[in-house]
């Protein structure tokens, strides 16, 4: 049983009220019916990071039997993507660095130094963004910035969100939220299909924690204890069933 105290500690509240307080007003936004939601159906996007993007699209072309499109460049992110659809609204992002942005480190890091692929971390989509803030706000509990975020597409329109993310991630495992604007159209529908999103777990050394929160986010998923944190998705695609790490 981890006591409400020690939580307070891993996500930075000052009280047990402003905790459950804060807690209840997300738990609210994250259920339907009052029934906890799977990790799976609030995922709106993995992001599967490399050093490099033309190497990324062959990775996973030639382990999916699908080949992503190029996104576009995240200006003043320092970083560049590919896309293809996961089904139902959810897809995977393939990231790395922007030559023509060289020496910006974008909010997941330096991935020019990353030795092998990997899942970063996920985004759950909401349409709530800003009562989120409002309500860590309110409680006390600081969130990242509400970072307004675009991307031109190859055929030049632009894709407008929103997004800010809980301040302990828990080494990306508590998903940042996101939010898309109205006129923009959801990646997952003119991304190169074929795949879907079967299953997402995680390891962490200290599960329960991660656990704990996510639960009361209102997510469902499994957390299995592990030397370090990672995300585990498996894929359904032309070529049988993947997994990403």
């Amino acid at each position: 049983m981890i006591r409400l105290t020690s939580l307070l500690g891993a996500v930075g509240l000052k009280s047990d009220n402003m905790f459950m307080k804060f807690m209840k007003g997300l738990q609210e936004s994250g259920r339907k019916g009052g029934k906890m939601i799977s990790a799976v159906s609030m995922v709106d996007h993995l992001v599967f990071g490399f050093p490099d993007l033309d190497d990324g699209i062959a990775w996973v072309e030639k382990r999916t039997g699908v080949r992503a499109r190029f996104g576009g460049v995240h200006p003043g992110g320092g970083t560049r993507n590919a896309l293809l659809s996961l089904g139902e609204s959810r897809y995977l992002e393939i990231i790395a660095p922007d030559p023509a942005q060289d020496g910006i480190i974008g909010r997941f890091g330096d991935l020019r130094s990353l030795k092998e692929p990997k899942l970063i971390t996920w985004a759950a989509v909401t349409k709530e963004i800003r009562k989120i803030v409002d309500r860590a706000s309110a409680s006390g509990y600081e969130t990242g910035p509400l970072r307004d975020g675009s991307r031109a597409r190859p055929d030049g329109k632009l894709l407008k969100w929103q997004s800010t993310d809980i301040k302990n991630q828990f080494d990306g495992l508590i998903p940042f939220f996101i939010e898309w604007g109205a006129d923009s159209i959801h990646p997952s529908l003119d991304s190169p299909k074929g795949c879907k999103l079967s299953s997402i777990e995680m390891e962490h050394p200290e599960p329960e924690k991660v656990q704990a929160l996510l639960e009361k986010l209102g997510i469902e998923l499994n957390i299995r204890r592990g030397a370090q944190a990672a995300i585990l998705a498996e894929l359904d695609t032309p070529k049988g069933r993947i997994s990403l790490k």
